[in-house]
């Protein structure tokens, strides 16, 4: 399937030009081939591992209650015929054609596009009326769900929910999404969604950092890159008469030794290049069972392919390159080569370098990636 037919027919250029990050688009049959279906069966049973992320929400009693995983299977045992939903995130990780849809977005940058979850939910389930920070696709897959959808600005949240859902929604458009179709939406579009019947929701979310976050994390890359010269020295110290102030001149001498903390675009590109490959506190990557020496990786290597692990990103900015929150050593002469690997998530062996292969076997016993032959379908 081509980006067009996912967008209705619509090109990518216009769509960006038109809808992304600005209105809601309703997409009637984008999507309907998404192979077997990530049900209830598989999503409760991801739901018990400790390398995924799931919650599950249950509305009762005009309560909101919230439960985070890993879940013994036992409690799902309990739940009711309606009003909950089963959310896991990051699917794509797990599940090779889950992870085979994610990247049909490509038309969005890697560096926006952050994972695909899935909701399970049966009739009446729903999170509830609430804002999302960041773009979605929201792909229905299963079943019916009734979304609606609002332009409102306030931010009123039911003060005692466990989640943030809006106090006072005011629906403006309703659309009853059945298998295939797929809705749109901008940032801080409120939306509400209660499935008709039981289904997935398959959303396909993008990063969207906080500001604050960016500017935490940026004084953290540099704080492991500082180097900064002098000492704090006071040999014309003179006597104050409040021993407890702070002297302006101390003030000055500090002002000086701080003006030598410096960054340019450079810095800032490096930083996210290592800030947005950077995997998830749970995630762990698996090294090959039975390693290959190098020599006999490179053959292997040449021969079949490489193919990046489906939790693994690489990010380029330039000709320095970004694996999982690493830099990767790598030379000018290959970049060519390493922006194939990035951009397609996989390289032929004819594409290899001499110069590429110590990096690349680094990376295999890391699990980084893999041999293509070694890669589950």
């Amino acid at each position: 399937m081509n980006t067009t037919t996912l967008l209705g027919g619509m090109s990518p250029e216009q769509f960006l030009a038109e809808y992304w990050h600005k209105k809601p688009l309703l997409i009637r049959g984008a999507l309907t081939d998404v192979g077997p279906l990530a049900d209830f069966s598989v999503l409760s049973q991801l739901a018990t591992r400790e390398d995924a992320e799931s919650r599950l929400i249950e509305y009762r009693n005009d309560r909101w209650s919230l439960e985070r995983g890993p879940f013994r299977p036992a409690r799902f045992r309990r739940l009711p015929e309606t009003d909950w939903t089963l959310l896991v995130q990051g699917v794509n990780q797990h599940l090779p054609h889950i992870d085979e849809i994610l990247w049909r977005f490509n038309f969005i940058p890697y560096a926006r596009l952050d994972d695909l979850m899935i909701s399970y939910a049966p009739p009446g389930g729903t999170v509830g009326p609430h804002f999302d920070a960041y773009d979605v696709f929201l792909l229905q897959v299963g079943g019916r769900k009734r979304w609606q959808i609002s332009t409102q600005h306030d931010d009123d949240f039911i003060e005692d929910a466990p989640i943030r859902v809006l106090k006072d929604f005011r629906c403006e458009q309703e659309f009853v999404l059945e298998h295939g179709d797929m809705l749109y939406l901008p940032p801080k579009c409120a939306h509400h969604g209660v499935a008709l019947d039981p289904g997935m929701t398959y959303s396909i979310g993008f990063r969207a950092p906080p500001a604050q976050e960016l500017a935490t994390q940026f004084l953290v890359h540099l704080q492991d890159r500082l180097c900064v010269d002098g000492v704090y020295a006071d040999p014309g110290l003179r006597l104050q008469q409040d021993p407890a102030r702070i002297g302006d001149d101390m003030i000055d001498q500090v002002s000086r030794l701080l003006e030598q903390v410096r960054w340019d675009r450079a810095t800032v590109g490096d930083f996210l290049g290592h800030y947005l490959t950077e995997p998830k506190a749970h995630v762990f990557y698996d090294a090959p069972e039975d390693e290959l020496d190098e020599d006999e990786f490179e053959q292997a290597a040449v021969e079949q392919g490489l193919v990046l692990d489906r939790k693994s990103q690489i990010l380029f900015c330039g000709e320095d390159f970004y694996c999982n929150g690493e830099k990767l050593d790598t030379v000018a002469a290959d970049a060519a080569a390493w922006r194939g690997f990035a951009n397609a998530r996989s390289i032929d062996g004819v594409a290899l370098s001499v110069g590429m292969r110590e990096c690349l076997y680094e990376g295999y016993l890391a699990g980084y990636w893999h041999l293509a032959m070694n890669v589950a379908k």
